[in-house]
């Protein structure tokens, strides 16, 4: 199909808010007819490991879907929240804003500088901590620490109270668009066996995510109008992976459904430039955050844009023992 931009037209939003949006006019090759299209975009990301044991006791992978029509309006308001705490060009990477920074609490009256000055403080004090772990004995403390460091600088002249109230903001942001959708595939390796799923952790998360999206934009959506595409954080190792088991999935389809809405193979894109794939990250770090310490603040917010049939949560599955009673569990149980 030869897609190619008609024009812009008003689309109604459950809010009552109109907005502008763009259609896509498609060119169909085999009746040379014209119709139109509408498009989601699902943007996927990950947290914990994939390895079994690994370090994190679960894997998250989730997607974001956004309609192509609206992915502006939404880019705007996540951009006007990060330049209230002056992270204009920096990426959200949830897990790192929210650690503790030590060296702040070693600066008096923290809370009390500018930006500027916090910044410049916090620096005095790496720069002499990387300066004191410039030792033979101590060159893997040295890495760690180093590595913390390029994490974090972007966002160290905001407090740990200003970085949770920054990520609360864009997650509030997400829990009030009523056209997203979250997809979800959270795996507990302690009952995964890799033996009976023929598949690995990341494997199965990915066939579920796709199987989900897949149904929403056959079941909810427009039918013949609406296609998927799925865009991914990039990671060299898992594009190779995702891409085959994509054509994989167009050749055989899934376990649960043939594929036939979602377009193309993933498109593997850098996060740190890619505001929606960082909103994929918070949401994946807030579900496995609630799943393994029971932290639920950020968690609720996000989970009022699961996909849902009815009261019924059919977007995100919490694979563990048929025992939990999560809120994710007992969604997906729901009657």
């Amino acid at each position: 199909m030869t897609f190619f931009r008609e024009r812009h037209s008003l689309y109604g939003l459950a809010s009552g808010v109109s907005r502008q949006a763009s259609r896509t006019r498609v060119l169909n090759p085999n009746t040379q007819s014209l119709f139109y299209c509408r498009m989601y975009l699902c943007y996927v990301d990950e947290s914990g490991t994939s390895n079994v044991p690994g370090n994190t006791s679960h894997f998250v992978l989730v997607g974001l879907s956004i309609p192509i029509w609206l992915w502006k309006e939404c880019d705007d308001e996540v951009s006007r929240i990060k330049k209230r705490y002056a992270l204009d060009h920096a990426e959200v990477h949830t897990a790192w804003i929210l650690r503790n920074y030590l060296e702040q609490k070693r600066i008096p009256n923290f809370d009390s500088l500018d930006y500027i000055q916090r910044r410049s403080q916090v620096e005095q004090i790496r720069k002499s901590e990387l300066f004191r772990l410039q030792k033979p004995h101590l060159k893997n403390q040295y890495r760690q620490t180093k590595k913390n460091y390029n994490h974090t600088k972007d966002y160290v002249h905001l407090s740990l109270a200003e970085r949770r109230r920054f990520i609360k903001e864009l997650a509030t942001c997400i829990s009030k668009w009523g056209f997203t959708r979250v997809f979800a595939e959270c795996i507990d390796k302690v009952h995964f066996d890799p033996l009976r799923t023929k598949h690995n952790v990341d494997e199965q998360a990915f066939e579920q995510l796709v199987s989900r999206f897949e149904q929403f934009l056959q079941i909810a959506a427009t039918p013949d109008r609406d296609y998927g595409l799925l865009i991914h954080d990039n990671n060299e190792t898992v594009a190779k992976r995702h891409t085959e088991l994509m054509k994989k999935f167009y050749r055989e389809g899934t376990l649960w459904v043939g594929v036939e809405k979602i377009i193309e193979t993933p498109l593997f894109v850098n996060s740190e430039l890619t505001s929606m794939v960082q909103l994929a990250d918070l949401c994946a770090y807030s579900i496995r955050r609630y799943l393994e310490n029971n932290e639920s603040e950020l968690f609720d917010l996000i989970f009022q844009r699961a996909d849902r049939k009815g009261n019924v949560v059919v977007g995100v599955r919490h694979f563990t023992s048929p025992s939990c009673t999560c809120k994710i569990c007992s969604a997906h149980r729901a009657v």
